[in-house]
Formats: structure tokens, C-alpha cells, sequence
């Protein structure tokens, strides 16, 4: 506002509030507050003067200097070293691991990947009672890891010659172990080889001139539980094509109960190569759950082929009219064969006998077919309840080879009564 004042204009501006110097905020100026002063002056003129502390080095010039202090440590001074250290308890010489040791790791990576597995030739076994039936059967053991000391006592001590012994943590093997309940030792061995085995001589004793081919069996459970209905029922040897699971992979080994170290197993075999395989004279059957369609259809349809009654079948029976004016499909090599129906409970094992199981999804392949026909075979009719789409493979052989046990075992009771009767 504009005063007059003795002829004089003067400007007068309102006054602004005082601001106190302690409603500032405080925290722009803490770093002013706690800088060191250089110099300090007393009322009586004294003038002290003060050292700077030293300044921070680099880190890099850091990590130089302890390097060097390092280097010039003397001999006894040394870090302690990361190597396992040895023990020997019982005979028995070990190794602990020490903290972030990849021993556990490494091996596990190859174990349970079938690439690798198959080109280090090596497979993973768990649980005391498994691992006892491979070293019984002659499987070579590569390396133990173990918790307790008390599970390597419990094996035969004179096949561990040789073998790397390495207690770890039980929270390592519960990191790397399938189970729900880890047993605590995990065992490393060489893939097994048939014809280096020793299996059970009560097992060969029992043995049936009886065969298994799996084809297609993609399921590591289904597949493990007809190894053990193989071994349960006798079967003198197990043949697995191309496109099946792994049979030493862990879950086939699991659901397999130690079945792998009582029968033989070939694995990844052709079926230009399955027949050397075969005994003499031996028939091929294939296993066919078409259900009561297929046992209606008694006559040689292609539609009621395979193992699982599908309906991919029913489309060769569709067009069977329309390939009758083409060229005989039996020249080449995918005709498809024709085979007689027969219900599994008769007859069918008076000459060596294999059967072949399909997987569920694709059903047997056309190979198979081709093969029991060329060996005089027939296609094993499991009748169901209508409805039900199929039996579980594992299921139908167990049915078909039990059944094939049966007729073996009445057909030697008939000769021995002939016997006595002459």
C-alpha cells in the first residue's frame, strides 16, 4: 500500500511471519553438522589442529593387498583344504563329502536322463533291498552314497571291493531321491548285461518256454508291473522294441520290485532282429481286448485287430471293398495280416509260445502281426463286458501269461500220468 507521508510517497509491504530456525527440516542438514572440523579455536587464542582419519581404500586395491597378505602368510598358516576326507570303519573305507561337494549332483544328472544314461552306461538304484538283489544277480557297482554306515553293513561286503563309498547328508539323497520314504543309500551301477547275469537259480529252475515282447509300452508303471508278472509267471525272457520306456529307467525299476534282476531283459531291439532272439519253433501270439466284437467277428477282419480294440482299426474294415480292385497288399510290406481269433483260456502253449503286449494308446504294431503269422501264431482274445473300452496291458498279461503258466503245467501233469500209466 502507498502512504503519503510530509509530501513523500513510501511503500509500506506487510510483514511476513517469522519462520523458527527449528521448524526447518532438520535432515537437509545433518551431513553440514557432523562434518570433522579441521581447526579449532579456544577463547584464549589456543588453535588445536586435527588429523584427518585415513581414507577408504578401493576395492580393488582392497582385494590386491589381502592377495598379498595371502601370499605372504607362512607355510603353516594356510587355508584348510576342500578335499573329502577318508575314514575306515568295519574294513570298510570311505569318503565324507564335504560342504558343496557335486559328486551327488553330477552323478544324478546322468542317471536320470536317458540320453546320458545310456551313453555312460550307468543306472540309479535305491533302497537296501534292491540294491542287494542287482549285486546278488552280478550287476557291477560303481559307487554307494549312503547316511549311515549301517545300511553298507547290511550288503555283501565281498562284492563292495573296488566300489567308491561316499557318506553325504540325508538331506541330499531326500533332494535327489523318486521315494516317498528315502531309504538312505543310493547305489551307482553299470547298465546291466543278460549274458554276463546270474540270476537266481531257483528262478531258473521255474523257467517256462515262455516269452514276453512289449511293443510300444510307454508307461514306466505298466511296464514294471509286467516285469514282475514275467518273473512271477516264469517267463524264460523279456524282449522290449523300439519306441517302449526305458526298462532301467527309476520308475520301472520301482514298480518293478528287483523283477529286472530275476529274468532276462533285452532292451531297444528292431523287429527285423526280434526273431533271433526266439527259441526254435517258437509261435507268436498277440494279444487282442476287442471285447465281444472281436469274439463275434471270429473271422479274419482287419477290424477287429490289435491289441486294444480302436477305433483307427475299424477304418481298414471301412475300406476294405474299395482296396479289393488295387494290388495284393501282401506283396508289399505293409500288408496287413490276417489272423485267427482264439479266447486265451485254450490251448495255445504246445510249442514254445511268445506273447506280445501293446501299449494302450497306439495297440500293437503292424510288425507284430506280421511276425505271429509268419510263426503260425494267433491272436489271444480276452473277452470283456461290454462297455468296457480295454483291460489295463499290465492287467492282460498277467491274465494271458499266468493262463500260459496254467496250460504248461497241466500239459506236464498229462505226460507224467502217461508215464506212470505205461
Amino acid at each position: 500500500m502507498a502512504v503519503v507521508a510530509k509530501g513523500m510517497w513510501c511503500t509500506m509491504r506487510p510483514l511476513l511471519p517469522v519462520v523458527q530456525i527449528w521448524d526447518l527440516d532438520a535432515r537437509r542438514w545433518v551431513r553440514t553438522l557432523r562434518r570433522s572440523p579441521v581447526k579449532v579455536v579456544f577463547p584464549s587464542g589456543q588453535v588445536v589442529e586435527r588429523k584427518r582419519p585415513p581414507e577408504k581404500q578401493p576395492r580393488k586395491a582392497a582385494s590386491e593387498a589381502s592377495s598379498l597378505a595371502q601370499r605372504q602368510k607362512p607355510p603353516h598358516q594356510t587355508a584348510p583344504s576342500q578335499t573329502p576326507s577318508t575314514w575306515e570303519e568295519a574294513g570298510l573305507r570311505y569318503d565324507k563329502a564335504f560342504p558343496g561337494d557335486r559328486r551327488l549332483s553330477s552323478v544324478m544328472t546322468i542317471v536320470k536322463s536317458r540320453p546320458f544314461r545310456e551313453k555312460q552306461g550307468k543306472i540309479l538304484l535305491e533302497g537296501r533291498r534292491l540294491i542287494a538283489d542287482a549285486l546278488k544277480a552280478g550287476a557291477v557297482p560303481k559307487v554307494f552314497f549312503f547316511s549311515r554306515l549301517e545300511y553298507i553293513k547290511e550288503l555283501p561286503v565281498d562284492k563292495l571291493k573296488g566300489v567308491s563309498l561316499i557318506k553325504v547328508k540325508f538331506e541330499d539323497i531326500k533332494d535327489w531321491s523318486d521315494l516317498v520314504a528315502p531309504q538312505g543309500i543310493m547305489g551307482i551301477f553299470a547298465k546291466p548285461d543278460h549274458v554276463r547275469m546270474t540270476y537266481p537259480e531257483t528262478q531258473l529252475h521255474h523257467s517256462l518256454p515262455l516269452l514276453l515282447i512289449c511293443d510300444n509300452l510307454r508307461d514306466p508303471g505298466n511296464l514294471g508291473t509286467i516285469l514282475r508278472s514275467a518273473a512271477g509267471a516264469g517267463c524264460s525272457k523279456v524282449l522290449l522294441t523300439k519306441g517302449c520306456v526305458d526298462a532301467w529307467e527309476p520308475k520301472v525299476l520301482r514298480a518293478g520290485m528287483g523283477a529286472h534282476f530275476q529274468v532276462p531283459i533285452i532292451n531297444n531291439l528292431e523287429w527285423e532282429t526280434v526273431p533271433n532272439y526266439l527259441p526254435p519253433d517258437t509261435r507268436v501270439y498277440v494279444a487282442d481286448n476287442c471285447g465281444l466284437y472281436a469274439q463275434a467277428q471270429m473271422s479274419n477282419k482287419a477290424s477287429d485287430q490289435g491289441w486294444v480294440c480302436d477305433r483307427r482299426f475299424l477304418k481298414f474294415h471301412k475300406f476294405e471293398e474299395e482296396e479289393e480292385d488295387c494290388v495284393d497288399i501282401r506283396t508289399g510290406k505293409d500288408w496287413f495280416p490276417e489272423l485267427e481269433v482264439q479266447s486265451y483260456d485254450l490251448d495255445w502253449t504246445e510249442a514254445p509260445a511268445a506273447v506280445v503286449i501293446g501299449g494302450e494308446t497306439h495297440g500293437v504294431s503292424l510288425e507284430s502281426l506280421q511276425l505271429a503269422e509268419n510263426t503260425g501264431g494267433k491272436r489271444l482274445l480276452i473277452p470283456v463286458v461290454p462297455g468296457v473300452d480295454s483291460l489295463n496291458s499290465a492287467m492282460a498279461a498277467s491274465i494271458l501269461l499266468f493262463e500260459g503258466k496254467r496250460q504248461l503245467r497241466v500239459r506236464v501233469e498229462h505226460l507224467s500220468r502217461d508215464r506212470n500209466h505205461w
